[in-house]
């Protein structure tokens, strides 16, 4: 890779970071929260809608991670697409209560790809 390229690679990689962050703990929240909190909590938590949310949202999340890290063209509409699972996510684990750190940390992510996808 020549010094330009790298230049420019660095430098958009170094835009993208806090939403790469952002998406990661997300992924990490609302596994863990599923698999843990839900799975032991049991009742509404475990309810197929909410559930399968959750998951969805951790994948989503993984994903972008991984579309921003890997330079794709696509990055920015999965972007827009995560804002939306998440922000759903956040909707579903706020309305069940008990699950602030989830309900936060999905804002936050859907914060961070709004903006990502915005940027042109």
């Amino acid at each position: 890779m020549n010094q330009a390229l790298m230049a420019g690679h660095a430098a958009h990689l170094k835009e993208m970071q806090p939403c790469i962050d952002a998406c990661t703990l997300c992924h990490t929240t609302c596994l863990h929260m599923g698999m843990v909190h839900c799975l032991n909590a049991g009742g509404e938590h475990v309810g197929a809608e909410h559930f399968r949310l959750m998951m969805s949202c951790a994948e989503i999340c993984q994903t972008s991670a991984n579309f921003q890290l890997s330079g794709s063209p696509f990055h920015r509409a999965l972007c827009g697409i995560c804002a939306d699972i998440c922000e759903a996510c956040a909707k579903s684990c706020e309305e069940i209560g008990g699950m602030e750190d989830c309900v936060n940390t999905c804002r936050d992510c859907a914060a961070s790809c709004r903006k990502m996808s915005a940027k042109q």
